[in-house]
């Protein structure tokens, strides 16, 4: 079954609002082997809802339309339907009673306005609303299927996931159509895009004509290249296999040509990787930044439970503090040679296992010498020194942020080299 997702509302098409429900509907789409290969937006236009929707219905089974279901005037996702369906809008008064039920619990009196939302073109099933006040609707076109939902997310999903889904899948079954697609994103950091693509060539080319397996590369920014491998099976026991047999050969590649850039898989973060790494060795992690101004620690907190071992950070950003607080000698303190004693003074200072520090330039001026962009980042490891040095591209905000996921990178490469 192909389904498309239309999501309805002028201010999507402005940039105002980000459209987390078509990314959501598509994950879970693909959770449950549903194909969706088309995603639309449109605004608040009855003429080019209409469009829109003939034109999902024309090159799919159905089509998942989120938004305007609304009160107001602009909300017409459900004459939109109507024109569609060829079929009048009828007003439900069970629905009414719900609608001025949601708000005499609340206190208040039901706006005219809200009647609107009892209004179901002839012919469709209501999706009951259990979060809000828009009802969700079924709408059978002939052999094919429109869900209207409302644009709220967790109004939306909660529909998704009572009726949608379920009556999806119940015409994949009645039609003798059922499959599992199943993903794994590859997340790397240290490497461009274009060098990504060509460690996995041979694996493309292997699986050309291979319907079964995809990859593909999502760039992230500063959250670095994410590869992701998807396997379509006839079960969900089927798909895992095939996909956990394709990422050994995507991981093969990619460490032969480019080394240990795979720090984590689908939603592990940089952090993460580092969090479960300290934990496994029962260690603990002081930071001390200066080019960075606590980006590192402010990542480092975003792990739950990181208080079990992360100590602290001291943000060193003037030279007379990395000399006072951190013991840091006379001379250049955009240097390895700075950065290694950074990290020895937190480490000590703040009584941890180990000590991760960073030094360097921002911009938009050099600094002793060294050129926008250098970047210098100590480890001390129960007293082991270590000391990298960077060039990163991109504005004072880029250099900034690069440096801080760069920092938990040469440290997360440095436990695994100790425990090779």
């Amino acid at each position: 079954m192909r389904v498309e997702v239309v999501a309805v509302g002028t201010e999507l098409l402005l940039g105002q609002i980000a459209d987390t429900n078509s990314q959501w509907l598509g994950e879970q789409l693909a959770a449950h082997g549903i194909s969706s290969h088309f995603h639309q937006h449109v605004g608040d236009n009855h003429a080019r809802i209409v469009l829109a929707l003939r034109t999902a219905l024309a090159r799919g089974d159905a089509v998942i339309v989120c938004g305007g279901l609304g009160p107001t005037q602009d909300d017409i996702t459900r004459e939109a339907i109507a024109e569609v369906m060829n079929v009048p809008l009828e007003r439900d008064e069970a629905l009414v009673g719900r609608i001025a039920a949601f708000f005499s619990a609340r206190g208040r009196e039901m706006p005219a306005n809200n009647l609107r939302q009892a209004d179901v073109p002839r012919g469709a099933t209501v999706i009951e609303q259990r979060r809000g006040t828009a009802p969700g609707l079924i709408c059978p076109i002939g052999a094919k299927v429109a869900y209207l939902v409302p644009g709220v997310p967790y109004e939306m999903s909660d529909m998704f996931d009572r009726a949608v889904l379920p009556d999806l899948l119940a015409r994949e079954r009645a039609a003798g159509r059922q499959a599992a697609i199943v993903s794994r994103v590859l997340r790397t950091w240290g490497a461009s895009e274009s060098a990504l693509a060509d460690a996995v060539a041979e694996r493309f080319s292997a699986l050309e004509g291979d319907r079964r397996l995809t990859i593909a590369f999502l760039a992230s920014g500063i959250e670095g290249i994410k590869v992701r491998v998807t396997a379509r099976g006839d079960d969900e026991d089927h798909a895992r296999a095939l996909l956990a047999t394709e990422e050994r050969e995507v991981r093969r590649v990619i460490t032969a040509r480019l080394g240990d850039i795979v720090f984590g898989v689908d939603a592990e973060t940089m952090e993460d990787a580092i969090a479960s790494r300290l934990l496994a060795r029962h260690a603990t992690l002081a930071v001390a930044e200066s080019i960075t101004g606590g980006l590192i620690a402010s990542r480092l907190v975003n792990v739950a439970g990181a208080s079990n071992w992360f100590r602290g950070g001291v943000v060193s950003y003037a030279t007379e503090v990395k000399h006072q607080v951190l013991a840091v000698p006379e001379g250049p303190v955009v240097s390895e040679s700075a950065a290694q004693s950074m990290a020895s003074g937190v480490r000590a200072l703040l009584g941890a296992d180990i000590g991760l520090a960073v030094t360097g330039v921002a911009g938009p001026n050099e600094q002793e010498g060294q050129p926008v962009g250098t970047v210098f980042v100590g480890v001390d490891r129960s007293g082991q020194l270590g000391a990298r040095a960077l060039r990163l591209a991109g504005d004072r905000p880029r250099v900034r942020a690069y440096a801080a996921i760069s920092a938990l990178d040469v440290l997360r490469r440095a436990l695994d080299r100790e425990s090779a």
